[in-house]
């Protein structure tokens, strides 16, 4: 797709799919073909390749016995003659529901019509026969068929519950089809069709309105887009419909991956086109990496390989047609407050697990941790306190250190100080100063004797010295050193390697991104996990710039360095990470998600911790150039120290580094790959 626009949702492998609910008259075809027709319109003028109406929508589900009747027959037949040809220029492929007769039997079908052409048509396989329903009076189910052809619109079609439509013109874009109940049986027809590639499973259905019915409904269609790792499109008979004995709701809904992603308004008297965004590449992503899915395949081949595929060219708009799909800014964080809180708790919870199972195994009952007044540590001390809560031991037990070096400021000092009191821990302070000076004398370097040498090499002294001190004094105090380093600076390479903050003897924050620590700190602080004094000084720490403070400034009060400055926007690169971790997606392609989710500050939701004036934009050039700089380090330049990392618990779906877990990579790879993709497909705006 890539001679379509970069700002077209179609090069990016997401596609407009479209539900339709249309108002209808029993037993009236024509009134309903023209309502039928007028909601294709709308969606094809909205971009959508696919539209999706409910069971019977050309003669009504309610019609009875009069589905026997000639004069329906040949109404309806007259109804799918003008869908045929009308479709010819409605650029959307059309679903509808119509009865049709063949083999001398009568049919429940689902017919796919596009470019004046029938695609094929899909008998409805399970016929209800209980309670309010009987269908079985009318219709023959899929099974009794003869013929894997019919005619329909003067055209043989393709006829049965095994086809599969297959776009030739959008990678990944499958759909297959079933009607109502057979999306409510024990083995779905759908699910078979997931297993042999489709992505896109349709279900037109009727479905009277019952209380608690629709959330059935719901989680009927989200549960079965997890199970099949696919989108759901269901379309439910509404307002026209006979109330002899039942009511409708015409509940419109487009699922993905056990997502809920738009659902119509119930209960409306007036026609209605429901619009969602669907992500073909998460679903195909998925399906790759989730190994069970494709043992599945393997134990169900023989019946998979007699599926029929049908090629389907797509009409897909030339012209640039902008993602309507919100994506949230901070993958790892959710935008809901009471959603946030209760993630928080449970990471909180998943890391004090860790530490504490370390504990007991080790018979270790006491931990040495660095404190720099900075995020990581904070979040570390404050994982290592309820540790001891949890073990029933005394806060004091926690060795905690804080260690000045060069950049040290004094704001941060003052609130590791502050931070180890609240908590109640041991406190030390140990100045690195004197043995980092002595050390680089011993090494000849000039800023041993006062020059301005700011290099790595006078950086990384001060880290190692930390890390060294740390170390000896787990050893001295029969202690496990808590390693404070989260995965954005694992990412990105941003941490010393070896005797460095890149070890430990375990490391609860390894699997935790930037963003999210924030979020854990501000969680503890608003939820009175260590009282008022601790909750002031969290609340300090959480507005402090982001530094190494290893280089001196002009000001000692504050932060000299800024860690943005060097690897990027945390923000940025965290979503960066999630969207390359997890799925695997090209740079193009997380450009174009990048974009959408940051060019405007003013669309969509943001975490309550972020205030109005912090709220940041970020062009597609600045993007660009920090997506690059991510694949540079990601890809090429810090996997090494990634193939060594202490143990650490894994705390979301989003990813961990550990080369014992999510994540192995050979530490000598190119990135020329990635970065040559983002060069060549990206535009320079």
């Amino acid at each position: 797709m890539a001679d379509l626009p970069f700002d077209s949702l179609y090069r990016h492998g997401f596609a407009r799919v479209a539900v339709a609910v249309p108002r209808i008259r029993v037993a009236d075809p024509a009134f309903n073909l023209t309502h039928t027709l007028d909601l294709a319109r709308e969606a094809a003028e909205r971009g959508a390749v696919l539209t999706v109406f409910p069971e019977l929508g050309l003669s009504s589900y309610t019609a009875d016995d009069l589905f026997h009747q000639d004069a329906l027959d040949a109404a309806v037949s007259e109804a799918l003659d003008q869908v045929v040809a009308a479709s010819a220029e409605i650029d959307t492929v059309l679903i509808v529901g119509a009865p049709v007769r063949s083999q001398g039997r009568l049919f429940n079908c689902a017919i796919a019509v596009s470019g004046g052409v029938v695609l094929g048509v899909a008998p409805k396989s399970y016929l209800p026969n209980y309670r309010e329903f009987y269908e079985k009076r009318q219709f023959a189910a899929a099974r009794e068929a003869w013929d894997d052809r019919i005619e329909v619109a003067g055209q043989r079609v393709p006829f049965g519950a095994d086809l599969l439509f297959t776009a030739t013109n959008l990678d990944g874009f499958v759909f297959h089809l079933e009607i109502c109940e057979d999306g409510w049986v024990p083995l779905p027809p759908s699910g078979y069709a997931a297993l042999a590639g489709a992505t896109v499973l349709v279900n037109l259905s009727a479905s009277n309105i019952v209380i608690g019915k629709a959330d059935y409904r719901r989680a009927l269609c989200t549960s079965h887009s997890a199970r099949y790792l696919a989108a759901y499109l269901y379309s439910a008979a509404g307002h026209g419909e006979s109330t002899t004995d039942m009511a409708w709701d015409g509940q419109a809904l487009v699922c993905e991956n056990g997502d809920l992603l738009a659902e119509g308004e119930r209960f409306a008297d007036h026609p209605r086109v429901v619009i969602a965004d669907l992500d073909l590449q998460r679903l195909t992503s998925d399906r790759l990496r989730t190994t069970s899915f494709a043992d599945t395949v393997h134990d169900h081949r023989e019946r998979l390989a007699t599926m029929r595929r049908i090629p389907v060219e797509l009409p897909i708009p030339a012209d640039a047609i902008a993602l309507e799909r919100e994506l949230p800014r901070f993958p790892y964080v959710p935008a809901s407050t009471a959603a946030r809180n209760e993630r928080c708790a449970e990471v909180h919870h998943i890391q004090v697990e860790g530490l504490s199972t370390r504990l007991r195994a080790t018979g270790s009952q006491r931990l040495v941790i660095g404190v720099s007044g900075g995020l990581d540590s904070t979040q570390a001390l404050i994982v290592a306190a309820k540790t001891m809560d949890r073990l029933g031991l005394p806060r004091t037990n926690i060795l905690a250190y804080t260690m000045p070096g060069f950049g040290t400021s004094t704001r941060t000092r003052t609130d590791a100080h502050e931070l180890m009191a609240a908590l109640g821990v041991s406190a030390h302070e140990i100045d690195i100063r004197p043995s980092a000076t002595q050390m680089l004398r011993d090494l000849g370097h000039p800023a041993a004797d006062g020059a301005e040498q700011y290099d790595i090499t006078y950086e990384n002294v001060q880290a190692g010295e930390r890390t060294s001190h740390l170390f000896r004094l787990a050893n001295h105090h029969h202690a496990l050193v808590v390693g404070t380093g989260d995965l954005s600076e694992l990412a990105l390479g941003w941490c010393t390697f070896g005797v460095g903050d890149h070890m430990a003897h375990y490391s609860v924050n390894a699997s935790v991104p930037k963003t999210l620590i924030k979020y854990l700190i501000a969680w503890a602080a608003e939820t009175g996990q260590f009282g008022p004094e601790a909750a002031k000084v969290l609340k300090s720490i959480l507005l402090t710039e982001i530094s190494p403070e290893l280089i001196p400034g002009a000001d000692p009060a504050d932060p000299a360095q800024s860690s943005e400055a060097t690897v990027g926007p945390y923000e940025l690169q965290d979503f960066h990470l999630y969207y390359l971790l997890r799925f695997g997606y090209r740079p193009s392609r997380i450009a174009y998600l990048a974009r959408h989710a940051w060019s405007d500050p003013s669309v969509g939701s943001w975490p309550d911790l972020i205030p109005a004036d912090q709220r940041h934009a970020y062009d597609l050039p600045v993007i660009k150039h920090w997506l690059g700089e991510f694949l540079r380090r990601f890809i090429q330049t810090s996997q090494f120290k990634r193939s060594t990392l202490p143990n650490a618990p894994k705390v979301g779906s989003g990813g961990s580094l550990s080369p014992r877990g999510d994540w192995r990579a050979p530490s000598d790879a190119s990135a020329a790959a990635w970065l040559d993709e983002l060069a060549r497909n990206v535009p320079d705006e």
